[in-house]
């Protein structure tokens, strides 16, 4: 069975930081490309960004461009999103999966408020 658990979430005060990290199991994980979402409060669930098994990345928002970066752990099957200088806006519960989409996991929230 395919299985995505985010982690890492919290609160956090603007200007800070977080890394979110997705564990998978169940599929070749290295195969896949592996993308971060997140839905904020009242919202539609947005792309954030992906990466390839190759590690090719793509940013979908540009309002979290120079401030996310994305990354991947093949060995561990793990995918990150690292956050840096988050602002209110970034308020959002953030999700991974792969493509194609599967089962959605529980998400991680992240508050950003002082």
């Amino acid at each position: 069975q395919v299985h995505l658990v985010e982690s890492g979430g919290g609160l956090v005060q603007p200007g800070g930081s977080l890394t979110l990290s997705c564990t998978a199991s169940g599929f070749a994980f290295k195969n896949y490309i592996m993308t971060w979402y997140r839905r904020a409060p009242g919202k539609e669930r947005d792309r954030v960004a992906r990466i390839s098994g190759a590690e090719e990345v793509t940013y979908f928002l540009d309002s979290v461009k120079g401030r996310f970066t994305i990354s991947r752990d093949n060995a561990n099957n793990t995918v990150y999103l690292h956050m840096y200088n988050l602002k209110p806006e970034d308020t959002a519960v953030y999700y991974c999966n792969r493509i194609p989409i599967v089962l959605w996991g529980q998400g991680t929230e992240v508050t950003v408020s002082s």
